[in-house]
C-alpha cells in the first residue's frame, strides 16, 4: 500500500504499476541522459586540439592556395611583360628598319641624282672638249695652196673685189673676216681681216690703176711713155692716200693696210719700172699686193689665226679638263660618302639582326620557362606566403 496524501494506492493495482513503470523508466533516461552528457563533455574535450589542428590545416591550405594563385598571377604578369616586351622589340625593330630603309632609299636616290647630275655635267664637258677638238682638226685641215688662185683664168672683168672676194674666201675661215665693212669713221672696206691683237683688224682694198696701165701698155712714143708713166704715178699715189686716210684709224684698225692690185702684170710693172711707189706705200704704211703675194699673205695671216685660235682652244681645253678634274673629284667624294652610308646601313642592320636573335632566345626561354638564365634581368620581386605564427 503506498500513502500519497490523503489516498492510498496498492501495490498490485495495475495502475500503479503502470506509473511505477513509467518513473522507473523516466529514472533510466534520465541516468542516461546524465552519462551521454558526460560522454559528450568528455569527447568535445578529446576532439577541441583535433579541431584546432584541422582549423590549422584549413588556413595553410587557404595560405596555400592563395600562394598557388599569387604565384599563377605573377606568372601571368611575367608572360605578359614579355609578350609587350617581345611587341615592343617587334615594334622598334619594324621602326628602325623602316628608318634604316627609308635613310637608305634617300641617300641612294640623292646619290643617284648627284651622280647623274654629275654624269651630265661630264658629258657636257666632253661634247665641249670634242666641239674644241673639232675645230682645231677643221682649222688644221683647212689648208689652201696657191694653185687655187694661179689657175685662175678669170679676164679682166673678174679682177678688182670679185676676184679679192676670191681669194680672200679660198685662204681664210668665213668667221674671221669681213666683206664690205663699215668702219666706225663711215668709210666702207672692200674686206676686214679679223687678226689679234697685235697688229689688229687689217683692211685690204683693191685697187686697179686700168685706165693708167692701159695708156702706158698702148703708148707708142716717148711722149705718151712719158705721159702714161706720170698718169700711173698720180693713180697710184692717190689710192695710197686714199687708203693710208680711210683705212689705218688709231685703236680701230692695224698700223697698216693693204691695197690689193687683181693683176701680176701691173705690181710686175710697179716693182720693175717705179720702184718709189713701192717706197711711198711703206712709208705711208699701205703694202701694195698682187693675187700671188696677196696669197702668201693671207696664208701668213691664215697661220697666225691659227696659232690664236688654237690657243684659244687649248684655253677652252684646259679650262674643260680643269672642270673635268673638279667633277671626277667630286663625283670620287659622293662615291666615298656612298660607300660610307652603305657601310652604316649594313652596321645598322648587323646590330638590328644582334638585337632580333636577342629577342628570339629570350621569346624562346620564356616560352619554355627558362628562368634561370633571364634571372639576372627578371624581376627580382618574390611574392612570399604569409606564415601562422
Amino acid at each position: 500500500m503506498i500513502q500519497i496524501g490523503d489516498t492510498s494506492y496498492a501495490l498490485d493495482d495495475p495502475m500503479v504499476l503502470l506509473a511505477l513503470a513509467s518513473l522507473g523508466v523516466i529514472f533510466l533516461i534520465l541516468i542516461l541522459l546524465i552519462l551521454a552528457v558526460r560522454a559528450s563533455g568528455r569527447a568535445a574535450r578529446l576532439s577541441a586540439p583535433l579541431a584546432q589542428q584541422l582549423t590549422h590545416m584549413d588556413q595553410r591550405v587557404q595560405l596555400l592556395s592563395d600562394g598557388q594563385h599569387q604565384l599563377a598571377g605573377g606568372l601571368n604578369h611575367v608572360s605578359e611583360a614579355a609578350a609587350a616586351a617581345q611587341t615592343n622589340m617587334l615594334q622598334l625593330m619594324e621602326q628602325r628598319l623602316a628608318q634604316v630603309s627609308n635613310q637608305m632609299t634617300e641617300n641612294l636616290q640623292g646619290s643617284a641624282r648627284r651622280t647623274a647630275h654629275s654624269l651630265g655635267e661630264l658629258q657636257e664637258r666632253l661634247v665641249t672638249i670634242d666641239k674644241a677638238q673639232e675645230n682645231i682638226t677643221r682649222l688644221s685641215g683647212d689648208v689652201l695652196t696657191l694653185q687655187d688662185i694661179l689657175s685662175n683664168k678669170q679676164t679682166r672683168g673678174a679682177f678688182g673685189e670679185i676676184q679679192l672676194n676670191d681669194i680672200v674666201s679660198k685662204a681664210l675661215p668665213k668667221d674671221s673676216y669681213e666683206l664690205q665693212h663699215t668702219l666706225p669713221n663711215g668709210k666702207r672696206v672692200d674686206c676686214l681681216i679679223h687678226l689679234p691683237n697685235p697688229p689688229g683688224p687689217i683692211c685690204i682694198d683693191s685697187k686697179f690703176p686700168l685706165e693708167a696701165y692701159e695708156a702706158l701698155r698702148n703708148a707708142s712714143t716717148d711722149w705718151e711713155v712719158n705721159e702714161a708713166a706720170k698718169f700711173l704715178r698720180t693713180s697710184v699715189k692717190k689710192h695710197i692716200k686714199d687708203i693710208s686716210d680711210k683705212y689705218i684709224m688709231d685703236g680701230e684698225t692695224a698700223d697698216g693696210a693693204l691695197m690689193f692690185l687683181p693683176s701680176e702684170a701691173v705690181y710686175a710693172e710697179l716693182h720693175a719700172n717705179f720702184p718709189e711707189l713701192v717706197r711711198d706705200g711703206f712709208e705711208a704704211r699701205v703694202w701694195i699686193v698682187s693675187p700671188t703675194t696677196c696669197m702668201a699673205t693671207l696664208n701668213t695671216m691664215r697661220a697666225i689665226l691659227k696659232d690664236a685660235r688654237m690657243r684659244e682652244q687649248a684655253g677652252a681645253i684646259r679650262r674643260e679638263l680643269g672642270l673635268l678634274y673638279k667633277d671626277v673629284d667630286r663625283l670620287g667624294t659622293r662615291v666615298e660618302n656612298l660607300d660610307r652610308h652603305f657601310g652604316q646601313a649594313a652596321k645598322d642592320i648587323a646590330d638590328i639582326k644582334i638585337s632580333s636573335d636577342k629577342a628570339g632566345r629570350r621569346a624562346r626561354r620564356l616560352d619554355n620557362f627558362d628562368f634561370e638564365e633571364l634571372a639576372p634581368e627578371a624581376d627580382n620581386t618574390v611574392v612570399k606566403l604569409t606564415k601562422d605564427s
